[in-house]
């Protein structure tokens, strides 16, 4: 395989309000949820330039990141509309870390989801590209 791919997953208290959030702040897409009652045990979430983020409801004690508490992590996507995005996710009211600015290597913002998450979104998308 020649492409790596990384999923970073997540615990949240509110996974279903996670879910509606990720989707409407920054565009990811909805593929999967598996639910027992209000608990989500696995959600996939796909980002549309690749890749894309797991994540599941705190309350899943038999989950292999059990141990991580809710709403905590840091994720960095690729986007190729920063400025865009960066609109999109304060008009969902995620809470801003950083302003868009540019870096030496791309241009680029931090906001939190409302657990608290720290999501980076910008155009560097690794040395070798």
């Amino acid at each position: 395989m020649s492409e790596t791919m990384i999923w970073p997953s997540f615990r949240y208290d509110d996974a279903h309000a996670a879910i509606r959030f990720l989707i409407d702040a920054f565009g990811f897409e909805r593929v999967a949820v598996y639910e027992s009652g209000d608990r989500v045990d696995h959600a996939e979430l796909r980002w549309p330039l690749g890749g894309g983020v797991m994540l599941g409801s705190a309350a899943r004690e038999d989950s292999s990141i059990a141990g991580l508490p809710p709403g905590t992590g840091s994720v960095y996507v690729v986007t190729d509309d920063v400025d865009g995005l960066f609109e999109r996710a304060c008009a969902a009211g995620a809470p801003v870390v950083r302003e868009p600015s540019d870096e030496p290597y791309g241009r680029g913002f931090t906001v939190r989801d409302p657990e608290g998450v720290f999501w980076s979104f910008g155009t560097y998308a690794g040395s070798g590209s």
